[in-house]
């Protein structure tokens, strides 16, 4: 009877612990309304839809066509769009539930306009108010006297991922609104920044940069190893293939953008632009430790040291080592975060001889040698996702409280 009530408890507690998460999809979401089209295009062409498919926990504030044609009409550039779109995208979770349920009837929340750090200050933030009638207001933070946007319906709602609901008309910013110059999109000139030299002359060298060149209109991210890392890294460099350097130095880019707050956000596998037609996977996983974000293969594990630009479509890094991948480095040991004990050689075993004596058979390859080269490596468990980690959890804590009762 213990033993069944411990199973069913358990049980439960899966269910409690094993919460699917669902991805989603803004634009095929409010495609699903015509009304809403005008405010779907613009932000599938200012990259803000992909950037909202990338977070979770969040709020979308759209705005039906006839809202949008007042924005539509002050003729803003793509950029400027963006930051008055961004203010329609909250960082928290805001149901029509909690909308109605607001403790003391006010409080604020920070926007995508906020996150990105284009904002100055605070006005970033809007504020939401439970008004009488149960009507929910909404105010920008730098135009107080905007008191007319008010809550509509909820479009769709995915607890506690992602919110989207309708509001009466477009929250005005004057600083969201404010003209920005428009991105510098010469990848060429960007590479030949400081601390980006060496990487770009190989670049260039190796025609590598063509690839990179031609995947800046759709977004692409690069991490450039810096000058001494380069320095460090061209004895091995040099003993290449030239097909092998194209391929190390294409291993070096994302080909799609990704802000800082995307990388952090998004720890897991990231493909390549050396990964596109290749047989092989060069992939990598980005993962966050404490405040930097590493970057590991399956060879070498390099941290993130500063930013070059990050500007939508385009994002340069630089980072500390060279990006070694396995399929061009099978030899070469796998770096560790902590120094891992020796491992131990196999117990030689005696065999019996006519005589009585003993003979000794030849030791067994331990666990650092090359015959045991296989596919346990840290990254490809980071690639298996979260949910295994989350599946291991569940049945380590059954096992435990079956061991308990």
């Amino acid at each position: 009877m213990a033993t069944a009530t411990a199973i069913s408890l358990s049980f439960l507690f899966l269910l409690s612990i094993s919460t699917t998460i669902h991805a989603h999809n803004i634009t095929h979401i409010l495609a699903k309304d015509p009304q809403f089209s005008t405010f779907n295009h613009y932000l599938t062409i200012t990259h803000l839809a992909n950037e909202i498919n990338r977070r979770q926990t969040i709020t979308v504030c759209a705005v039906d066509n006839a809202a949008m044609s007042s924005l539509v009409a002050k003729g803003l550039s793509l950029q400027t769009m963006k930051n008055v779109l961004s203010l329609h995208v909250f960082a928290d979770y805001f149901g029509s539930k909690k909308l109605h349920q607001v403790t003391k009837g006010s409080t604020s929340t920070a926007t995508m306009y906020q996150a990105t750090g284009e904002a100055p200050g605070t006005t970033g933030y809007v504020h939401i108010t439970d008004i009488k009638g149960g009507k929910v207001r909404f105010t920008p933070e730098d135009n107080p006297s905007q008191t007319d946007t008010v809550y509509v319906k909820s479009i769709l709602e995915m607890p506690y991922n992602i919110s989207v609901i309708q509001i009466s008309s477009i929250l005005n910013s004057p600083e969201a609104e404010a003209p920005t110059a428009a991105p510098d999109l010469n990848l060429t000139s960007l590479l030949q920044r400081e601390g980006c030299q060496a990487f770009y002359d190989l670049l260039t060298t190796s025609g590598a940069i063509g690839t990179f060149l031609s995947g800046v209109e759709s977004g692409i991210t690069v991490f450039c190893p810096g000058d001494d890392a380069i320095a460090a890294f061209a004895p091995k460099y040099k003993n290449l293939t030239a097909a092998e350097k194209t391929s190390l130095l294409l291993y070096h880019g994302i080909p799609i953008y990704n802000s800082m707050g995307m990388l952090r956000s998004s720890n897991g596998l990231m493909n390549t632009l050396a990964t596109e037609g290749a047989k092989k996977k060069y992939d990598f996983t980005v993962q966050n430790d404490g405040n930097d974000v590493k970057l590991k293969t399956k060879v070498v594990t390099a941290t993130i040291s500063g930013t070059v630009v990050d500007d939508e479509p385009i994002a340069i890094y630089t980072i500390d080592k060279v990006l070694m991948p396995r399929e061009l480095f099978k030899g070469s040991v796998v770096e560790a975060d902590e120094p891992a004990p020796a491992p131990k050689a196999a117990k030689k075993k005696k065999k019996a001889t006519k005589k009585g004596e003993t003979t000794e058979d030849a030791e067994a390859p331990g666990p650092g040698s090359s015959d045991d080269y296989g596919g346990d490596d840290a990254a490809d468990q980071t690639a298996s996702g979260g949910g295994r980690l989350v599946a291991s959890a569940v049945m380590a804590f059954c096992f435990a409280w079956l061991a308990f009762v």
